[in-house]
């Protein structure tokens, strides 16, 4: 195992740390812990995949375990964000149907022997969701003393990123599941 996929190793053990503070710990700062935890966990994504290709050490386990470990991080926070009512199901439910659709054609492509790419879109996505997710857990701070709901623009920002890139992507690639030519 690697140094790149070490580090995304670690984000996948930060999560269960991560949902402890956020749901069970009864610390008065317990929040911003989990938050500060999250921001770790997130900035790991971009660390261990500079790291695999600056130093030429991308694995498969590392293409397998680093989409998964993105996953799972954004996943867990926003069950948490439901459990807590900062955020609706529905919602939820967007941001994590849309991972399964394109982890469902990033599978059909892989058995085609093709290799999907994230492009802008889903780089964007990503980034306004752990920008939004952040904002939510800490309670739109600062901006909350300026009565300026910044979580929730940034959260709707994220929903609409990720809708968007969700049907380019499927536009995208839509020759790999276009079901009329089998």
């Amino acid at each position: 195992m690697n140094i790149a996929n070490t580090i995304t190793s670690i984000r996948i053990l930060l999560i269960p740390l991560f949902m402890f503070f956020l749901l069970d710990c009864r610390l008065s700062y317990s929040k911003l812990i989990a938050a500060a935890i999250f921001i770790v966990a997130a900035i790991t994504d971009s660390l261990d995949g500079y790291i695999a290709r600056s130093k030429k050490i991308v694995t498969n386990f590392g293409k397998f375990l680093d989409p998964l470990a993105d996953k799972l991080l954004i996943t867990a926070a926003l069950v948490g964000l439901v459990e807590l009512n900062k955020i609706s199901s529905w919602i939820a439910m967007i941001i994590i149907g849309r991972e399964f659709i394109v982890t469902g054609l990033r599978m059909v492509a892989a058995a085609e022997g093709v290799v999907i790419s994230a492009n802008i879109w889903g780089k964007l996505k990503t980034i306004s969701q752990i920008v939004a997710i952040v904002l939510l857990l800490v309670d739109n701070y600062p901006f909350e003393f300026l009565n300026f709901p910044l979580d929730q623009i940034a959260l709707w920002i994220a929903v609409t990123l990720t809708i968007y890139s969700g049907f380019d992507y499927i536009k995208a690639n839509w020759k790999i599941i276009d079901f009329t030519n089998k």
